[in-house]
């Protein structure tokens, strides 16, 4: 049933506290950054940082190179989060993610409006959550993953637990649930092979 689903997806969406981070929030003070109640955002409107504060988290290499087998096999990415951290935003650019919705306290919105800007059907995206706030998505997604560390009332809800924590390549596992599942993964991995290897080496 699972494996049916994931055939159809074309969009991954992710929450990112707990999912690609093990949900640990550094707040570092920036003395003179912002007043209260102040948000900074970036050109395109985009809240950055929390007010005199600088939000750091770290991120897993496994999961990066899960967004890289995910480009090659068509299917696009996103973030929806409730917090707001420029560490995202610059996370997202380097990972070339489609979709960033930052201080979204409704997930569940933000996921239809994505949906509608890819003209995709629920039943085509797929979402990976760990807490509470992630199950709107979760019960109007085509395929939903829990993270192995999720609380005990979202992987209720899923249709997969990734074999991995969240901020250890639980965000791998379901890239590649889904690529295998299309039956692209090997096809994904050798490409992505081939593109990290420098030119001179392929024909070693």
């Amino acid at each position: 049933m699972s494996k049916a689903r994931a055939k159809k997806i074309k969009l991954l969406l992710l929450d990112v506290d707990g999912v690609m981070t093990d949900g640990k929030l550094f707040l570092i003070p920036v003395p003179g950054a912002l007043a209260p109640g102040q948000v900074k955002t970036d050109s395109a409107g985009v809240a950055l940082t929390s007010a005199g504060t600088i939000e750091a988290k770290g991120f897993h290499a496994h999961d990066g190179t899960g967004f890289s087998l995910a480009r090659l096999g068509g299917i696009k990415t996103g973030l929806i989060t409730k917090r707001i951290s420029e560490t995202v935003r610059l996370r997202a650019r380097d990972l070339k993610i489609e979709h960033v919705s930052q201080g979204a306290a409704d997930k569940l919105t933000a996921f239809r409006e994505i949906l509608a800007k890819e003209n995709l059907k629920p039943e085509q995206a797929a979402f990976v959550g760990d807490d509470i706030i992630d199950l709107p998505v979760m019960r109007n997604c085509g395929l939903a993953f829990a993270v192995a560390n999720a609380r005990e009332d979202v992987k209720d809800e899923a249709h997969v637990i990734t074999d991995h924590r969240g901020g250890e390549g639980a965000v791998r596992d379901a890239v590649e649930y889904i690529l295998k599942a299309q039956g692209s993964l090997a096809r994904c991995v050798e490409a992505y092979i081939a593109d990290s290897t420098p030119a001179e080496d392929k024909h070693q």
